[in-house]
């Protein structure tokens, strides 16, 4: 079973102190996403550490309930 975007979104918001998050259905089918995930929590981060504390708020549901998700992260101020 897919997840819906509402549950991605509340899982990072819980998952990380206070972030800012927007969720798109990139094909419409509850099954393509892409999460524009904003933080302080990720001053001094690389990418890839950044990407790796969204999928830890995510918890295993990565490649599982949720097939695929574009990830874009930034340092919110």
């Amino acid at each position: 079973m897919a997840m819906n975007a509402e549950d991605i979104e509340r899982m990072i918001l819980t998952g990380i102190e206070n972030s800012e998050v927007r969720i798109e259905d990139l094909r419409g089918d509850g099954e393509h996403y892409a999460a524009y995930v904003s933080s302080p929590s990720f001053e001094g981060m690389p990418r890839i550490q950044q990407h790796q504390m969204v999928y830890a708020a995510l918890k295993g549901k990565m490649g599982g309930e949720l097939h695929a998700l574009q990830l874009h992260t930034s340092v919110k101020n």
